[in-house]
């Protein structure tokens, strides 16, 4: 099968742990370690968050006395790419000698007029009490929102409308070569008058765009991995029981809590609904851990547009 995998930001980096090189390092190495059985019967491309990376980036840059201006955040988005790309290489790599993987930078267009540039909502970087918070919105210029009992800066997330680079990943899936791209969910840009691609002030959902990659690549399955066994109804409450197949019509029924579920929830239901109408596909949200048993619905939630 061809397979699109959406890691989840706790694979690079636990809540609260410090983003220390060597922590990201040895969380990437396990992740591998669970992901690398994929890769022998299949075609997989491998994409990945940003959001605590790109965070460290921008407050460095902020930071800086020497610069005029902070660089913008598709500059940082795609050294992010550059970074964790090298990481997930070397990792994956050591785990499958025998194979060939390549890390693509990549961009990822979207609308100038998007209304997600007036309403920033995408968390970046490390979580902060009220005060530190809304302390260093001020010094720099921030949107600052809770995010949980902390808080967070927060940046533009237009939707993804294109990955520039799709026809490079298709030729090296094509070649047998395990891809890793879209990190971050790719760098975002838009068109200009004249036609030339610009970048943007902005972070994209990375399992939004991984969505929309799984469908120009015709994938056959979409692995959104997070830190949870599977989607829960009734989160929260003592009547809580996980959702194992259903359909993006009943998993969009559910009354699930706002936060990093709702991204992930829209990205399958969304690859199913749009994918499936030409084939059989189907999409799964689970634990990392459990990838190989997500791929027929062994484990997590299975999404599929037929009952």
């Amino acid at each position: 099968m061809r397979i699109v995998v959406a890691l989840g930001g706790n694979a690079l980096l636990q809540r609260g742990q410090v983003p220390d090189a060597a922590a990201q390092v040895e969380n990437i190495r396990r992740a591998m370690r669970a992901l690398a059985p994929l890769t022998d019967d299949h075609e997989v491309v491998l994409t990945h968050g940003n959001g605590p990376q790109v965070g460290v980036l921008a407050m460095e840059s902020a930071a800086d006395a020497r610069l005029s201006q902070p660089y913008p955040f598709d500059a940082l988005g795609a050294m992010t790419q550059g970074l964790i790309g090298y990481w997930i290489l070397q990792a994956i790599g050591n785990e499958r000698p025998y194979r060939q993987f390549a890390a693509v930078l990549n961009q990822t267009l979207v609308d100038a007029d998007d209304p997600a540039f007036e309403n920033p909502t995408k968390f970046v970087g490390e979580v902060y009490d009220e005060r530190t918070a809304r302390d260093l919105a001020t010094r720099h210029g921030w949107h600052v929102r809770r995010d949980g009992e902390h808080w967070r800066r927060v940046v533009p997330s237009p939707r993804p409308r294109e990955i520039i680079e799709t026809r490079l990943i298709d030729h090296l899936l094509d070649e047998s070569v395990i891809v890793v791209c879209a990190g971050g969910g790719g760098v975002p840009v838009v068109r200009t008058g004249t036609g030339d691609l610009q970048g943007v002030e902005a972070v994209i959902d990375k399992d939004l765009s991984a969505a929309l990659l799984a469908h120009r690549l015709r994938a056959d399955r979409l692995l959104v991995l997070t830190d949870v066994a599977a989607v829960m109804e009734g989160f929260g409450t003592p009547d809580a029981r996980p959702v194992r197949r259903t359909t993006p019509a009943r998993l969009r029924a559910l009354d699930l809590p706002a936060g990093s579920m709702g991204p992930k929830v829209e990205a399958v239901c969304r690859f199913v609904e749009v994918s499936g109408q030409q084939r059989r596909v189907a999409a799964a949200i689970g634990n990392l851990d459990e990838a190989t048993a997500l791929l027929d619905g062994s484990a997590g939630t299975f999404v599929t547009l037929d009952p």
